[in-house]
């Protein structure tokens, strides 16, 4: 395929360089994004006069017969071609002659690469906020009915405090719920065209650029053509906010992975969401969500990778800024892939109530309400802190524990103590009374629940 800047050129492009220069092999997933933009340019020169109707009826006619035969398979993607936008001219130009040569008038690659790669994101990343909706819903159904599930609470994976499953899972749609907006908040800012600013300079044309950014469904126009078409923070943005969806999902992959050992037991992973062992029958593997917590450091690679191909460019477009795609397609092909295994994972999963109570019974995880105990009797917190110590020491010498610690040893250490200490101290009560707003009392969960509900219809 001729290229269409070859004029300049008295020798043809090394097969080798050609090769290297090329980036048809990735951005060819654009062309919807490419056809749309041009349409709507020939719409506006049209409009002000700089090509003919006729023109824009041939361009605008051939364009959607191109996008209709590649979806449909009767046109093939040149391999050969150097880009994508170079291939759907060429194409054009081929069939229409010179109609389809008018419609590069007023616009250069930069822009044109600049505009395609924000049309592309912005209806990805509408895929991805339905899919993380779709996970903060997931995790909201499953803590709807594990309510009155107890299990413990950790701190530096040491037992704390007895919580509500319910109350562990929402801590991760509340996780998710930021992604949202931080994700729509990296939208907002791309959503602005950066056709017409051309090359670097913008053009002599009387082109109308509020025409074609109001019809491509952007908030307005780029201010300043040298940062139209320079311009990738939108991708360093969305490359951030995909690091920190990768982030939450790979926390909760891993407590999966924990939960799901026999240490633990608290949940089991459906068949379908799970693999076995070449070797050992035995095995049933948490795969899919180790896989979810390897690949989080891909994304974060291709994040590092576009600041640094990024970091050292001087105004305005410069070659480099190729690599910014099969960076962020990679991270946004693979955040999808995760988010889509991860909520039917969640939402498939047995939860082993028994086993998270058990482990709750352990650990001396209602010491700190012996001490809110005392305290409420008039004893300073800190001496209480100070007892409840020195009480669960003397149950770990002698393979007790707080619950059944008898009324007179307590007694031993304070005569503040009373029969009523027993029902304060129960699991059940030190989950149900944490009333305060964001804790683990069931109040608290189902305004969590009613919060995150509204994120995910909103």
């Amino acid at each position: 395929m001729e290229k269409l800047w070859a004029g300049r050129f008295s020798k043809e492009l090394d097969q080798t360089a050609d090769d290297f220069n090329s980036s048809i092999l990735f951005d060819s997933r654009m062309y919807r994004q490419d056809i749309q933009g041009s349409i709507e340019h020939a719409a506006m020169l049209a409009k002000q006069n700089i090509i003919s109707s006729d023109d824009c009826r041939q361009i605008v006619s051939e364009l959607l017969r191109i996008q209709k035969e590649l979806e449909e398979g009767t046109l093939s993607i040149d391999p050969n071609a150097e880009d994508i936008h170079m291939f759907i001219e060429s194409v054009l130009t081929k069939r229409i002659g010179d109609a389809g040569k008018r419609l590069h008038t007023a616009r250069s690659r930069n822009d044109q690469v600049a505009l395609d790669l924000r049309l592309y994101l912005r209806e990805e990343c509408e895929t991805i906020l339905s899919l993380i909706r779709s996970l903060v819903d997931a995790i909201v159904e499953k803590a709807q009915d594990n309510l009155v599930a107890l299990l413990p609470g950790y701190t530096h994976l040491q037992r704390a405090q007895p919580i509500s499953f319910a109350h562990h899972l929402l801590a991760y749609g509340m996780m998710f719920s930021r992604d949202i907006s931080r994700l729509q908040d990296a939208v907002k800012r791309m959503n602005v065209s950066p056709l017409g600013s051309c090359a670097l300079a913008g053009t002599t044309y009387p082109i109308d650029r509020a025409f074609v950014a109001d019809k491509l469904g952007f908030d307005g126009y780029t201010l300043n053509s040298l940062d139209g078409v320079s311009d990738r923070d939108f991708c360093v943005e969305i490359g951030a906010a995909l690091s920190v969806v990768m982030m939450h999902l790979s926390r909760f992959s891993e407590e999966l992975i924990l939960w799901t050992s026999w240490e633990f037991g608290f949940v089991e992973l459906d068949d379908s969401f799970t693999t076995g062992s070449s070797i050992m029958p035995q095995k049933k593997n948490s795969d899919m969500a180790e896989l979810v917590r390897g690949k989080t450091g891909r994304v974060y690679g291709n994040l590092m990778g576009t600041l640094t191909m990024l970091k050292g460019l001087p105004l305005a477009y410069n070659k480099d800024m190729q690599e910014d795609k099969e960076a962020i397609f990679d991270s946004v092909d693979t955040v999808k892939k995760c988010l889509e295994v991860f909520a039917p994972m969640i939402l498939t999963m047995k939860v082993n109530r028994e086993a998270m109570y058990n482990a709750a019974q352990k650990g001396f995880i209602n010491a700190t309400d012996l001490a809110d105990y005392l305290t409420k009797k008039g004893l300073p917190f800190r001496r209480a802190y100070q007892m409840v110590g020195q009480i669960v020491s003397h149950c770990l010498q002698n393979n007790l524990v707080l619950d059944t610690l008898p009324l007179e040893t307590y007694k031993n250490f304070s005569p503040l103590f009373e029969q009523d200490l027993y029902a304060e101290i129960s699991l059940e009560t030190c989950v149900s009374k944490r009333t305060s707003p964001g804790g683990t009392g069931t109040q608290s969960l189902l305004d969590q629940i009613k919060y995150l509900r509204g994120v995910v219809t909103n």
